[in-house]
């Protein structure tokens, strides 16, 4: 039911002060029962309209105050609002209620950020990665200090955020922390999440992130050349250790999977293929999507070197891979004794996969994309750089598919024609 909303402004004579000047208080009606509130505002009362319910004049005192009552006025419209969009009956009490907070529990940002993270951690090893868990809560710690910074305080009302917070916080990442630009948008993603989480429960009326926008820039990633591959598989190290990381970095770029996805390989996931040949059949970590990839002849080599090795037989693992942290610090080393010039990590095998060892040898890309478990070309675009050498042997190719007949050689117009 609608009950109409009326507001009245009004001197209280009975309680001037010492100056004579007297208080404007509101008054709120609704269906004949009514609340009334000071303004905190003070006038002369000689100086009040009863008529118009405002002070006389347009001097500089009258506009302000003039103003300050068609605040309040708007506050009680969105009060009543609020009331209709809750599907709240609209009474003297429940307006007067949603006007000054009477009874609402304020919803913090931390808190609800907090509980989001405790759900992903009760999660970690069924729906996500430990590194999704990390960096949450590295974005719920850079909220913190960001709470601290802007206004110092330890937790913020949800109902405050709004676009200038969000830019605020954007600009801190940039500044405070020195996030690169992909980092900061990273982090503000996440934090757009905690939001959507809000907005989905209804805690919010307005998305503060209605007018932002952000741009991740595209990262040039490295990847290896065929003679760096090369220089890696063939080079005997002194340690029984660097020789397992070399391996296993190399099975990597001839199969595209990423450091979770080898870890997570046992012998179940080799399997013939529709050509009758060794493939891997496995799904992607991080994105569930199945990833199939036939075996080339160095990474069952790899297979076949490790097939025994106790930890392979102990663990069911198809190869005997150490943490991600030590992949990294001895690919380095690595990367030292072989004359590679580049920061060598776990993933370059992955961008090398696609770059070198399948786009450049004339795979296709969907393909390509198939075989790195991407549910989009665009994606895989990300990670495979089409080299200069494979637009000129495309282009050969093209060249020698057309014969040019030179005016001077048949006396004819010049005619082009596929071959």
């Amino acid at each position: 039911m609608i009950n109409p909303v009326s507001i009245l402004f009004y001197v209280k004579r009975a309680k001037a002060n010492n100056d004579g000047k007297c208080p404007i208080y509101a008054r709120i009606t609704v269906q004949s029962k009514r609340f009334e509130f000071s303004t905190n505002k003070f006038i002369n009362p000689e100086k009040w309209s009863s008529l118009g319910a405002k002070i006389k004049g347009t001097n500089e005192e009258a506009r302000t105050i003039n103003s300050h009552l068609d605040f309040i006025k708007n506050q009680v419209n969105e009060a009543e609002k609020k009331l209709f969009k809750k599907d709240i009956t609209v009474t003297s009490e429940n307006l007067k209620n949603e006007l000054f907070g009477i009874g609402i529990t304020k919803r913090m940002i931390i808190p609800i950020f907090q509980d989001h993270n405790n759900k992903i951690k009760s999660l970690v090893g069924q729906e996500y990665a430990p590194g999704t868990l990390e960096r949450y809560e590295t974005s719920l710690k850079h909220t913190k200090e960001f709470l601290q910074w802007k206004y110092s305080v330890s937790d913020f009302d949800i109902n405050e955020i709004d676009h200038a917070f969000v830019t605020d916080y954007e600009y801190f990442l940039r500044s405070v922390r020195k996030c690169a630009n992909n980092t900061a948008v990273k982090y503000i993603k996440n934090f757009k999440k905690i939001i959507r989480i809000c907005l989905a429960n209804g805690w919010l009326d307005k998305d503060p992130f209605a007018n932002y926008k952000s741009k991740v820039r595209e990262v040039e990633r490295d990847f290896l050349s065929q003679e760096e591959v090369q220089a890696i598989y063939t080079k005997k190290f002194a340690t029984s250790r660097l020789n397992l990381v070399s391996d296993i970095f190399v099975f990597s770029c001839f199969t595209g999977l990423a450091y979770i996805d080898v870890k997570n390989l046992t012998q179940s996931n080799i399997s013939l293929g529709i050509d009758g040949k060794r493939w891997i059949f496995t799904h992607r970590q991080k994105t569930e999507s199945p990833s199939r990839i036939p075996l080339l002849q160095i990474p069952e080599e790899i297979i076949q070197k490790y097939a025994a090795d106790p930890q392979c037989l102990n663990e069911d693992r198809l190869l005997p891979i150490l943490s991600n942290q030590k992949m990294n610090s001895y690919l380095k080393e690595i990367a030292g004794v072989c004359g590679i010039n580049k920061e060598l990590t776990f993933h370059i095998a992955r961008h090398t996969f696609a770059t070198t060892i399948t786009l450049t040898n004339g795979v296709p890309i969907e393909s390509v994309s198939k075989m790195l478990g991407h549910k989009s070309l665009k994606t895989t675009q990300h990670y495979a750089k089409i080299l200069d050498q494979k637009v000129s042997d495309d282009m050969q190719l093209l060249r020698d598919k057309f014969q040019i007949n030179s005016p001077a050689a048949s006396q004819e117009p010049i005619s082009i024609s596929a071959q």
